[in-house]
């Protein structure tokens, strides 16, 4: 009879061990998403990824983990694991589970830092994930296409159309944009937009074409009367999905063949400003890449858009081609 309020008491005491090292994990998570200084949208998915694998090895303590354990966690995934379709994830969706697996492990097992006695996905690789930028944009004519569309639905949605393709800018930076985000340059020949805490928590600087800027300032001027708003308020204050849907809504209306996303506009910005003359350093710094690897992959698809090998065979037969 004596036994059962000794294994009464030791279930309580391990209950309480195993709930101090949830909460002492969930401090750890905690202090390594404060010094990353991410975006908000990151943060978010960031803690989806690290939630998931803790749920994934049952909450056993982040210092406890090996290399097996994330190995296993990444076959879950491919093989459908945390998939609504129950279908294998694509390597791009694996990888934005494991990055923040490796950045977090890599953050708190620094000799500075300490928290974990070691790194355990060091061994870890991530899959390779295919460029698929290659033939997602719209071609000018596209472009006129579903700007026109865009137009007739109201300056506003027409002003995102513009804003997305002439700026090259994230959906989520486009839905936070403020009045006070705009401002002049020292010698008033130009207006730039201040990106705050973009993606990797990066602030950058875009200047935005004259054109664009006019239909700016009409849209400000009667969006803050009309408002009666501060000077600070969003331009769109609508949500990221809202805008995916703007955008894919116009596409069908206007018949592209393509289903244009926000993204695509982002693409087609670059491919368009490497096309007509744009350096790759101008458009890494508009698109707010960190490395210049990631701006150089668009140089494929320019590359293969101003002249292809067959280019060069037509030119050196064009004699013996007779139409």
């Amino acid at each position: 009879m004596s036994t059962v309020p000794y294994l009464k008491e030791n279930s309580l005491v391990y209950h309480h061990e195993a709930q101090d090292m949830k909460d002492n994990d969930s401090r750890i998570i905690r202090m390594f998403l404060s010094s990353c200084n991410l975006s908000t949208n990151t943060v978010r998915n960031y803690l989806r990824a690290i939630d998931r694998f803790r749920a994934f090895v049952a909450y056993k303590p982040l210092s406890k983990v090996s290399w097996r354990e994330i190995e296993a966690f990444k076959a879950c995934l491919i093989a459908g694991g945390y998939s609504y379709s129950e279908l294998p994830l694509a390597p791009a969706s694996v990888a934005a589970y494991i990055a923040p697996l490796k950045s977090l492990y890599k953050w708190g097992s620094d000799a500075n830092i300490a928290l974990f006695p070691h790194n355990p996905t060091t061994s870890v690789r991530l899959p390779a994930v295919p460029v698929t930028s290659k033939r997602r944009y719209l071609t000018k004519s596209e472009v006129g296409k579903l700007l026109l569309c865009l137009k007739k639905q109201g300056i506003r949605n027409y002003l995102i159309g513009l804003s997305l393709v002439m700026l090259g800018t994230r959906v989520s930076e486009l839905v936070s944009i403020t009045t006070a985000d705009f401002y002049p340059d020292p010698e008033d020949r130009g207006i730039w937009l201040s990106v705050k805490h973009s993606k990797g928590g990066k602030d950058r600087e875009i200047k935005v074409p004259s054109e664009l800027w006019e239909l700016f300032k009409s849209y400000i001027g009667s969006y803050v009367q009309s408002a009666g708003a501060s000077q600070e308020r969003r331009l769109f204050p609508l949500s990221t999905r809202q805008v995916e849907r703007i955008i894919s809504d116009a596409g069908k209306r206007s018949a592209i063949r393509k289903r244009p996303s926000p993204h695509w506009l982002r693409h087609t910005n670059a491919t368009l400003a490497l096309l007509n003359g744009a350096s790759l350093q101008q458009v890494q710094e508009t698109l707010g890449h960190s490395h210049i690897n990631t701006t150089q992959r668009y140089m494929h698809t320019v590359e293969q858009i101003k002249k292809a090998a067959p280019d060069f065979v037509q030119d050196c037969l064009h004699e013996y081609i007779w139409k």
